[in-house]
């Protein structure tokens, strides 16, 4: 069963980057379910999927990287998500180029804590909600955070980039 996480117990990067922003979250432990997909996630943790995120990186024609972070219920539209920053097009990042660009696994992307600083764009819908939730940065943990915070830490912009 997926329970809220002390603050002291299993911190990830993402956490303690938070905790270094003063930002305020709340974090989440599902690592011992069978949770895998964004969905699946949504229902351990008993959240509306549309208030949990997934963290998608891209590669543009250009050769530039971006990062999308989009409701785990929906799929990114990569014609709007290449109009979004302004790229010709944009295709899914291999899995096995994940790692040494980010610093994370397919699974345990998050948008906060990457090597360096990526074009982040959030979903429109983010801030129709208090609070979204987000990869923690490892497999079986999530935050959720208030999108304006996370605005603090990661900027980013808001666009209609899915199907």
């Amino acid at each position: 069963m997926a329970k809220k996480t002390n603050k002291d117990e299993q911190k990830t990067n993402v956490m303690r980057l938070l905790d270094q922003a003063k930002i305020p979250y709340q974090s989440y432990c599902y690592a011992d379910t069978e949770a895998i997909s964004g969905t699946e996630v949504a229902a351990v943790l008993n959240q509306n999927p549309d208030r949990v995120f997934k963290t998608l990186v891209t590669v543009g024609k250009t050769g530039t990287n971006y990062v999308f972070v989009i409701p785990v219920n929906r799929e990114l539209d990569l014609k709007k998500a290449a109009k979004a920053v302004g790229d010709k097009s944009i295709d899914m990042l291999k899995s096995k180029e994940l790692l040494p660009l980010t610093g994370y696994i397919h699974g345990g992307c998050s948008p906060i804590g990457m090597k360096k600083p990526f074009t982040t764009v959030l979903h429109e819908t983010a801030t129709a909600f208090e609070t979204i939730l987000f990869s923690a940065g490892k497999i079986g943990y999530q935050v959720e955070v208030a999108p304006s915070d996370l605005q603090k830490i990661v900027p980013f912009t808001l666009a209609d980039i899915t199907e």
